[in-house]
């Protein structure tokens, strides 16, 4: 098994672009590969799952911790692996490199190709690729490759940088119409939103097989060290099953989540919030992932007998997880992009509503005040915020300390059965979330169905 990973300097490089094609040109050479996403996001593993129809996965140190990152690398089902980093290569918590591309390539060992995207500089470009070699020991940049560059601008800046930093410079993008994907508040629009996607995807990558040395870039990839630990095992008996929304307004979730909680036991339900009139017959616990439900606001509340379901499942104890969007779901009201204010499910009294800018955006550690459903009293647990809309009521269940900052607060909602609240939670930590949550909800099919 072998791994690479697509880096750069800064945001705007065009890694996810760069990283789409290369996909999808060894996807058309009938390479084996699969994709790896560093850091929180859950877009562009959406993009890198559309292109290959095999799971995209993330590796986020500050949510998995090590043990974990290498445990959804151990998972690698294809001979090679392409990573894509976040942000800038060296860029992490707080100023620091911790939780950074480079953290993760350093963890395990992966080399990395930087995407430069050349503006205005020459040799000024050498220079700052020379900082980025010296800047940490390995630094594990292995390759260069161009993005948005002009044939005759690859031709004067090729040689340059291999003279300067005795990197291989592996090819170029030039600029294309169907590598610009347009965004939204949250980042790009999503996979499933793209109605040309494959098409504009494959045109690059068609044009990436003329301008870039694939075989160069695959011949940089190295061994994969030993698996850190034993594959999954899904039981084949389930114990419970778990009913996960999943469509356009609940899109984010960690694909390690869904298999953890198939560990646990659980049998995966899943459903669609916008077209579904309930929840799957049988479910024993509910999750309500993150995503867009502000932007499916007035279609959300016409499916009132979905809200009904839902509303009474979490009013009868069965064990629930929402968060983020699925936390809004919850709330009494929500407010869509065009300022309406619309129904929602009421199990929470609060009211969804829209503002100008993110709220307490980024990685955070939650602290239980009380037993829960997924955590214990005094437990700490990783966290991450990523959203516009914010709510009347947060709740005030958990403390959560920004990371890295001073900065702190009360949110959520939690129970014997529940965890309602912004803050996303990735089940591959130290801490067996999904098995608490499988099982609560094994628990309560026990005592409500196989009761009668």
């Amino acid at each position: 098994m072998k791994r690479l990973m697509l880096a750069a300097m800064h945001s705007g490089s065009g890694k996810t672009t760069v990283s789409c094609a290369l996909l999808a040109a060894l996807r058309r050479r009938g390479a084996p590969v699969q994709a790896f996403k560093c850091g929180p996001d859950y877009i562009d593993p959406m993009f890198h799952t559309r292109i290959l129809d095999v799971p995209s996965r993330n590796l986020d140190l500050f949510l998995q911790g090590e043990a974990g990152v290498r445990r959804t690398l151990a998972g690698q089902s294809r001979a090679f692996a392409l990573v894509e980093g976040a942000m800038g290569f060296y860029d992490g918590l707080g100023g620091t490199h911790s939780a950074s591309a480079w953290q993760v390539a350093h963890t395990a060992n992966i080399p990395a190709v930087l995407v430069l995207r050349p503006q205005g500089s020459s040799l000024t470009l050498a220079a700052q690729v020379r900082g980025l070699l010296s800047f940490r020991t390995p630094s594990h940049i292995a390759g260069l490759l161009l993005n948005r560059c002009t044939p005759m601008l690859y031709h004067h800046l090729a040689p340059i940088l291999e003279r300067e930093t005795a990197l291989p410079v592996l090819g170029y993008l030039p600029p294309m119409e169907e590598a610009v994907l347009e965004s939204r508040h949250l980042g790009l629009l999503t996979a499933g939103e793209i109605a040309d996607l494959s098409a504009r995807i494959d045109a690059v990558a068609a044009r990436m097989e003329q301008t870039a040395d694939i075989s160069g870039l695959l011949a940089l990839a190295e061994e994969a060290s030993p698996q850190a630990g034993p594959l999954p095992l899904f039981p084949t008996s389930p114990r419970c099953k778990i009913a996960v929304a999943r469509d356009e307004a609940f899109c984010f979730l960690y694909e390690d989540n869904l298999d953890l909680l198939r560990e646990s036991g659980a049998e995966l339900l899943f459903f669609s919030p916008l077209r579904d009139r309930r929840i799957p017959a049988g479910t024993d616990g509910l999750y309500l992932t993150g995503g867009y439900p502000e932007l499916h606001a007035e279609v959300l509340s016409q499916n009132t007998s979905m809200l009904q379901s839902v509303r009474q499942a979490v009013e009868e104890g069965v064990p629930t997880v929402a968060e983020c969007g699925g936390f809004l779901y919850l709330q009494k009201t929500l407010e869509d992009a065009a300022g309406t204010v619309w129904p929602m499910a009421g199990v929470l009294a609060g009211s969804g509503f829209r503002t100008s800018r993110l709220q307490r955006f980024g990685y955070l550690t939650l602290t239980a005040q009380a037993d829960s459903l997924l955590l214990r009293r005094g437990e700490t647990l990783p966290a991450h915020e990523f959203h516009y809309w914010d709510c009347t009521e947060n709740g005030a269940a958990l403390s959560a300390q920004k990371a890295g900052r001073e900065t702190s607060w009360r949110c959520g909602f939690t129970s014997p059965s529940l965890y309602a609240a912004f803050p996303h939670l990735h089940f591959g930590g130290r801490l067996p979330l999904a098995r608490r949550f499988a099982d609560s909800a094994a628990q309560w099919r026990k005592e409500h169905r196989c009761a009668h």
